[in-house]
């Protein structure tokens, strides 16, 4: 029985598909392989660019007209910027793909003898050439995993694939695709720091075109979807089809993970006889946060970079980005954490969308003092008043040491609360945000049983107006959304020479212009 793949390239005997030449022009690409170009995929991690680049190997080889070969030099970035070891691991694992794929040994013949004698800095050139006018047939090179090489050994490698450029077909590769996360259009090569370029404009200017492996449509989704429908018998409702598009918005990995929990390993969906309901999407959506799985800790280890924070600290604050380099929004849209839509930058996924905010209050969540949870009533259920006395109670005594655990400074009482209310619906309920650049607010929504408590953050700087007036207006919009006729209006004071904030923490009932009941906060 066939799967859903959440690991490594897809195996269409194992796994359930979509055909991996069709998510790209494959027309496009073979006129590039005919015109003899030199061209770079990208797409973030785990988006189906290594099962790409080997239907393309395949579909090659099977012309008869090329020899394509596939290698993943990944393991050279451990030789940073030792350019005699990994132009020797590069080296190496060619000849291992040639002699796996292509079942050529001349390779390794030329690495163990002749290519153990040839400089470095020449190495991969020699190889290169070698293996080109070995054959009759022009030669195609699939270099996966490029740009995790840095510093020396990757100028090394593009400066001698640039040098055989010239003497391609018959003496060097007719093309060459290279392939990673990072868009590298001009590839402006780092030293130590990603911010010291080594060289200046493109040390690879022989490329014809950087071409994007974009998500899953909708419509990819519903198929590979309903593959297992087809298979199983097992129905995905049409709600549930609509919810796993929603919250991925066709990322591959999101979507095959998402289905994977909910059709294998959740009891109920392991039941052929019984649907796939939105309730299990949304109960494997909350597995999968919680335990950080290696795709999503990945992007949450990524918030610990000054790039990553100018962009998504603003984001969060619902403030302007304001001076931010342009490369640094264009890593967050190749790391795939952002989309470029018509509403502008936003965060690319629902999920992601959670998981960001979710990951920086973990550490203001671990220091969170024991909280008896005064806020249930006796029959288990949320009582919104006790929560309100039991949060003011916590904030005036936890709140200003607290602060100085949040890992970004900016948006530390919205980091903190949440660790609080996370603590609130532990297991037992969800909290939902919404942010977004110039939003003004970061918006929260908790449900807990039958009680949907709508809130909104808002912070008081210095020079600014009291943000209520507006805090109201914005506030009626999103209860009305939710369908709600109350919510909290949490306002941050963060100006200076306020009293402490045992003293100036206060709530009060106010009523919006929309005639809602509002629990103003006052912190």
């Amino acid at each position: 029985m066939r799967f859903f793949n959440t690991e490594g390239p897809v195996r269409p005997t194992d796994h359930y598909s979509l055909p991996p030449l069709e998510r790209w022009d494959l027309n496009e690409i073979l006129t590039f392989i005919e015109q003899k170009k030199y061209f770079l995929l990208h797409a973030p991690r785990q988006t189906g660019k290594t099962t790409c680049l080997l239907a393309l190997m395949d579909h090659l080889n099977r012309t008869g007209l090329y020899r394509a070969c596939y290698a993943n030099i990944e393991g050279a970035q451990a030789a940073r910027e030792d350019v005699e070891r990994g132009m020797a691991i590069i080296c190496s694992v060619l000849a291992r793909s040639a002699q796996h794929y292509l079942q050529d040994s001349r390779l390794n013949n030329w690495v163990r003898a002749d290519g153990a004698l040839v400089p470095a800095g020449d190495r991969l050139f020699q190889l290169l050439e070698y293996w080109a006018a070995a054959d009759a047939r022009p030669a195609v090179l699939l270099l996966d995993e490029v740009d995790a090489l840095v510093g020396d050994t990757l100028i090394s490698l593009l400066r001698q694939v640039r040098a055989g450029y010239t003497q391609r077909p018959n003496g060097f590769p007719q093309t060459l695709i290279l392939c990673g996360v990072r868009d590298l259009r001009d590839y402006r090569i780092h030293g130590s720091s990603e911010r010291d370029p080594i060289t200046g404009g493109s040390a690879f200017n022989i490329k014809a075109k950087s071409l994007r492996l974009d998500d899953f449509s909708a419509a990819e989704v519903r198929t590979l979807l309903l593959r297992h429908t087809a298979e199983t018998g097992q129905v995905f409702t049409s709600e549930a089809l609509d919810r796993v598009w929603d919250l991925t918005q066709g990322q591959p990995w999101l979507v095959n993970t998402l289905a994977y929990r909910a059709c294998f390993e959740l009891p109920e969906g392991r039941d052929r006889t019984r649907p796939i309901t939105l309730a299990l999407i949304d109960q494997a959506k909350e597995a999968l946060i919680l335990e950080r799985v290696t795709h999503l800790d990945q992007l949450a280890y990524k918030l610990r970079e000054p790039r990553v924070r100018h962009v998504i600290e603003p984001m969060l604050a619902g403030t302007a980005l304001g001076d931010v380099p342009d490369d640094d929004i264009q890593y967050l849209l190749d790391l795939g954490l952002l989309r470029q839509g018509n509403g502008g930058l936003t965060i690319a996924n629902p999920i992601y969308r959670e998981v960001l905010p979710r990951t920086l209050a973990f550490t203001p969540q671990a220091s969170l003092p024991q909280i008896y949870p005064t806020w249930l009533n006796a029959d288990g259920s949320l009582n919104p008043t006790a929560l309100l006395e039991a949060f003011l109670a916590f904030w005036r005594q936890h709140g200003e040491p607290l602060l100085r655990s949040a890992p970004y400074h900016e948006i530390a009482p919205h980091l903190v609360l949440m660790a609080f209310l996370h603590r609130v619906v532990n297991g037992g309920g969800t909290l939902e945000r919404e942010y977004a650049i110039g939003m003004g607010r970061m918006d929260l929504c908790l449900r807990y049983g039958a009680v949907t408590l709508g809130m909104e953050l808002k912070v008081w700087r210095d020079g600014a107006p009291d943000p209520l007036t507006e805090g109201l207006i914005q506030l009626d919009g999103y209860l009305a959304g939710l369908g709600l006729s109350s919510g909290w209006l949490v306002i941050f004071d963060r100006r200076a020479d306020q009293p402490p904030m045992a003293e100036r923490t206060a709530s009060s009932t106010t009523v919006s212009p929309h005639g809602r009941s509002i629990e103003l906060v006052r912190a």
